[in-house]
């Protein structure tokens, strides 16, 4: 029951420290609806092959993705800030596993990152996608997923990091490379062979097209069958706990 007792203790801390921080929240709305209205006004014109989808409801499940990719590899920074302010020095000498510490702040990253991406929602019809209460409730998994593994990577970076403009760098020098292969923005059916092989082990790949197809439909053909990118998520979050774990549990 310790155990228990701490990862929730843990997670709610995470959770309201969040709700706490007005202006990320005001970016929880401000950042999607600058991606959705000008950049896919900007490139409406991009030919997506033959499909009924525009443009810039192409890219909604990608700016989905994109919200927790980046706020779930923010979510690392608190292990830092808690470094710093010496709260992480009490954490570890708690009576519970670290383990249980580690899962504590993950599952409240991640659920950080599952609010944050959920407010992209509330544009959807902004870019004309229709997004029903079955489709809304079908992404909370698929979100939760993607969230789980990037929320253990930015622990990771943060755990090897020493100071907040280190982990600054390292995080812009991973986010970017992962949201812009993933088919975010653009179909990989189109970009050189080379690239599409580098896709393919770019686990945020396999979150946005599972998006699509829950969120699109009948309307996009997907790379993959959605259980395949579902069983490529939780083999990348099994793999990226277990590393993480053993990387956070060294701390000293």
């Amino acid at each position: 029951m310790s155990e228990l007792r701490g990862i929730y203790t843990l997670w709610l801390r995470e959770v309201k420290r969040y709700v706490r921080e007005k202006t990320r929240l005001i970016s929880s709305f401000v950042q999607p609806l600058l991606w959705l209205v000008i950049f896919g006004s900007g490139m409406r014109l991009t030919s997506l092959g033959a499909t009924s989808v525009s443009y810039q409801q192409f890219i909604f499940p990608g700016i989905v993705g994109q919200t927790l990719l980046f706020t779930s590899m923010f979510m690392g920074i608190s292990v830092i800030w808690d470094r710093e302010f010496g709260f992480l020095k009490e954490i570890m000498v708690a009576p519970i596993s670290r383990l249980s510490v580690f899962i504590g702040k993950m599952i409240g990253g991640s659920t950080d990152a599952v609010i944050q991406g959920s407010f992209v929602f509330v544009f959807s019809f902004i870019v004309g996608v229709r997004v029903s209460v079955e489709a809304f409730l079908l992404s909370l998994p698929v979100m939760i997923l993607i969230t789980f593994g990037m929320v253990s990577v930015g622990l990771t970076l943060a755990s090897l990091m020493e100071s907040l403009e280190s982990f600054g760098a390292i995080q812009t020098f991973v986010n970017l490379p992962l949201f812009f292969l993933s088919g975010a923005l653009f179909p990989l059916t189109y970009v050189p062979d080379w690239l599409r092989w580098v896709s393919v082990v770019n686990p945020l790949t396999y979150g946005v097209d599972a998006l699509r197809i829950i969120i699109l439909g009948k309307a996009w053909t997907p790379i993959a069958p959605l259980y395949y990118d579902l069983l490529a998520l939780v083999i990348f979050d099994l793999a990226m706990v277990f590393v993480s774990t053993e990387i956070f549990g060294r701390r000293k």
